[in-house]
């Protein structure tokens, strides 16, 4: 089995598995080619693993942790690494019809500004504010709830009563056993850390918090707790892996669009997610010709490095499909349709503006096809407006088959019009899809605790408290106009969509409302009322359009923790960090 593979591979190599043309399309010379071999592995490789470790630190003696950190450098993944094995596992996978040929156990670390501060004295150069104050502190802005002087409620890691964080290891495997083994290895090391010479000397470091997270056992692999299928919908990332035009980290996939690397995901330039790149221009007019400036934190030492967001998120999983059971009865429909239209997907993935009365598992499995629709513009009448399979390239304007609150469209609302459009006008779809853009995250995240067995057919309360949810790890380099504003201004605004939904009215009503998943109340002060409201549609027996609007009286996903983050390069700990 392997364990580790091309370790500081020089980049001007072609990657393992990418010899055949499975992935490797159309090429991009003018991309520009990424330092894969300093970026940390997990920014734009993903891990991808089914087990998962975020092992939490302070830092007690900055001068001792330097040198145990030291000793930890050649631990951390690489995007070379990463990126290499994942295509060979993928490869493997396709030509054994199985996983388990090859495996890999990977570690990264990241750290939050109060630890920066700790290891070298320019980390007030920092630009971005957010990440300076710590997400604790931003906890009101983002409407998580809080006691009356303002600080998080029920957070177990990351609050200031939690203990101080500094840093977190994320610890990643194919295999739980390997993943302890890694686990038991650092803590060991931080309790006894013996140096080249065998002396025992201390690590600088006290452990704060450690939990694991694990894709959950089928059915539900690959699904988030409420039972919907995750992370599919994700940006693609301009670069080359070496000098060669056609070695791509997003190969271009779609022969109608060569923006774009699956048919749907447009690839987006580097300095969306990585320092030291050119990122997005939201002054744009079209987003085929939206190359912006490099992208700067501030610090020239944190160039290949990124932001790092992590949400601790509790699912109140009964509380959820209690909801869609009883809306559905109501309704005189399925509690999975009414799930599908408050996500904009249904379980196996496949999105309602392609297929809005009902599921399509071959869709929702297809990765060149379930994200291959848009939202602005409508698709020809045929027979009725609600009907299914739809040809992409599939859209939605009215918001019938996608509500405009729905989770999907809020987070992601694609080529919606939006406040960056400008206003009416020639170019306000075009402006819109610039800016939304440069509001992209890439989401690593992976579910924590056990499976509950309730459904949306049969909720069932668990008989004691269960504690499980989400770990959302999200890089990005502007955590105030990537995570924050998606946050703040999309999923917890329930005038977003305004620009969009005008002219869609129902009885002279916009159809907006909060994101009824992630998106929370401003009434975040203990007694206050959280209700939130939404719009979603149904199909009548006439193949019309049923609007009706629901009331959520508590919320299902709970903050209970998490920090701002920054992945450092792979030079940035050896010549910086540890000196």
């Amino acid at each position: 089995m392997t364990q580790e593979i091309i370790h500081e591979a020089p980049a001007s190599q072609t990657l393992e598995g990418q010899q055949t043309n499975t992935f490797f399309h159309s090429p991009a010379p003018n991309d520009p080619i990424l330092n894969v071999n300093n970026i940390q592995g997990n920014i734009l490789g993903g891990f991808n693993k089914d087990y998962q470790a975020l092992l939490f630190l302070e830092i007690e003696n900055p001068n001792a942790f330097k040198h145990w950190l030291e000793s930890q450098i050649k631990f951390i993944a690489t995007a070379s690494e990463v990126i290499a094995f994942n295509r060979l596992f993928k490869s493997s996978k396709e030509r054994r019809g199985r996983e388990g040929t090859v495996k890999a156990t990977w570690v990264n670390i990241a750290f939050s500004f109060e630890g920066l501060k700790k290891l070298t004295n320019d980390a007030d150069a920092f630009t971005d504010t957010s990440f300076k104050a710590g997400l604790a502190a931003r906890a009101v802005d983002l409407n998580d709830p809080v006691d009356k002087d303002g600080k998080p409620i029920g957070w177990v890691v990351g609050g200031p009563d939690n203990g101080k964080v500094d840093l977190v290891f994320i610890i990643a495997s194919d295999d739980r056993a390997d993943l302890l083994a890694e686990v038991s290895r650092i803590l060991e090391s931080i309790v006894v850390f013996t140096d080249d010479q065998n002396n025992v000397k201390s690590s600088g470091a006290r452990i704060t918090f450690l939990e694991e997270g694990a894709n959950l056992p089928a059915p539900l692999s690959g699904h988030e707790h409420f039972g919907n299928k995750d992370g599919i919908s994700q940006p693609g990332i301009r670069g080359r892996l070496s000098d060669n035009p056609k070695e791509l980290l997003t190969p271009r996939q779609n022969p109608e669009n060569q923006n774009q690397g699956k048919p749907g995901q447009d690839v987006l330039w580097p300095g969306e997610f990585v320092f030291g790149y050119e990122g997005q221009n939201d002054d744009a007019k079209t987003l085929e010709d939206s190359k912006g400036e490099v992208v700067s934190a501030g610090l020239h030492w944190a160039n290949d490095g990124s932001y790092l967001v992590f949400r601790r998120l509790r699912q109140d999983v009964y509380k959820f499909h209690h909801f869609l059971n009883e809306k559905a009865a109501n309704l005189n429909t399925d509690p999975q349709k009414v799930s599908a239209k408050l996500i904009g997907r249904w379980p196996s993935g496949a999105p309602t503006v392609r297929t809005p009365e009902k599921d399509a598992p071959k869709l929702g499995d297809d990765d060149n096809a379930n994200n291959d629709f848009e939202f602005n513009g409508d698709d020809p009448l045929k027979d009725h407006f609600f009907r299914n399979d739809v040809v992409p390239p599939s859209k939605d304007a009215t918001g019938l088959r996608c509500p405009f609150i729905a989770h999907t469209r809020k987070t992601y609302p694609r080529n919606d019009k939006t406040p960056g459009g400008g206003g009416p006008g020639p170019e306000e779809i075009d402006r819109s899809e610039v800016t939304t853009q440069t509001h992209r995250l890439l989401r690593r995240g992976i579910p924590y605790g056990p499976v509950s067995a309730s459904t949306p057919n049969n909720p069932l309360k668990d008989k004691k408290f269960v504690d499980r949810g989400l770990h959302f790890l999200a890089y990005q380099t502007s955590i105030v106009d990537q995570f924050e504003f998606v946050t703040k201004f999309w999923a917890n605004n329930p005038e977003f969509s305004k620009e969009a939904a005008t002219g869609h009215e129902f009885k002279g009503e916009l159809t907006l409302g909060h994101d009824p998943i992630i998106g929370q109340s401003k009434n975040n002060k203990p007694g206050d009322n959280r209700t939130r409201e939404f719009y979603i549609h149904l199909e009548d027996d006439q193949g019309k359009p049923r609007t009706k609007k629901l009331t959520a009286p508590e919320d299902w996903v709970i903050p209970t923790g998490g920090g701002y983050f920054f992945a450092p390069s792979i030079s940035a700990l050896k010549e910086v960090l540890t000196k």
